[in-house]
Formats: structure tokens, C-alpha cells, sequence
């Protein structure tokens, strides 16, 4: 599988991409949505880990402008956020449309969920 992080954090990016490839699966990485949108044109990612809070602009309003675009408008996409509580979850998914969440710090378990959850949708 091929996967695209896109995060403000270094920290962040590189920790969950490390998990990643020590799973064997492929990984781009990028700081911005504006460097991220054209990889995701592109429509090589089986899924993309989207942080939330992010400066240039949210993740929230990133995956709006993916859900617009035919292009992109199926991306499997994953909020990948420190924002924990119940409503922030429900909101990430069912209000802005991602199809799951998961919570940072990321661990090896939480991750084999999603995947096994994205092979499921597949």
C-alpha cells in the first residue's frame, strides 16, 4: 500500500511514516495541504493521514476542498490529530467527512486497525 501523511509536525510525520515502512508499505510525506494537493490529484494514495490542526490551513477545510474535487472526491482520508474527546472524533468523521480517525501519539496497534480497516473497504 501507498500512503500520503500530511502534517505540520516533523515529529509527527516522520514517527507514523517510520511505522509505516517498518510495515513494508510505502510512504510521501508533505507539511502543507498546498504541497499535498497535487500529489493527491495524482491518485496514487490508498489512504491519507491528514493532521487537523495545521497553520496554513486546517484539515477540516483541506478535506472540504477534496470531497469538491472529482478528482479526489474518494480518497480514503484519516484525520491523524491530537484532538481526543468523542465530539472532535464524531465531528472529524461523520460532520467533515473523513473515514476514520486516529488519535496521536500514533502506536502500532491503532495503525494495523486503520489498515485493516481500509483493506476491509477496499
Amino acid at each position: 500500500m501507498r500512503f500520503l501523511i500530511i502534517d505540520d509536525s516533523s515529529v509527527d510525520r516522520h514517527a507514523l511514516a517510520s511505522l509505516l515502512e517498518s510495515l513494508g508499505h510505502g510512504v510521501d510525506q508533505c507539511a502543507s495541504p498546498t504541497d499535498a494537493l497535487e500529489k493527491v490529484e495524482q491518485g496514487q494514495y490508498d489512504l491519507v493521514f491528514l493532521d487537523v490542526v495545521m497553520p496554513e490551513q486546517d484539515g477540516y477545510k483541506f478535506l472540504r476542498t477534496l470531497r469538491l474535487n472529482p478528482k479526489t472526491a474518494s480518497q480514503y482520508v484519516v484525520f491523524c490529530s491530537s484532538k481526543k474527546t468523542p465530539l472532535e472524533i464524531n465531528y472529524g468523521v461523520k460532520r467533515a467527512g473523513a473515514n476514520d480517525y486516529l488519535t496521536k501519539p500514533v502506536t502500532r496497534d491503532s495503525v494495523g486497525q486503520i489498515l485493516d480497516r481500509v483493506a476491509t473497504a477496499a
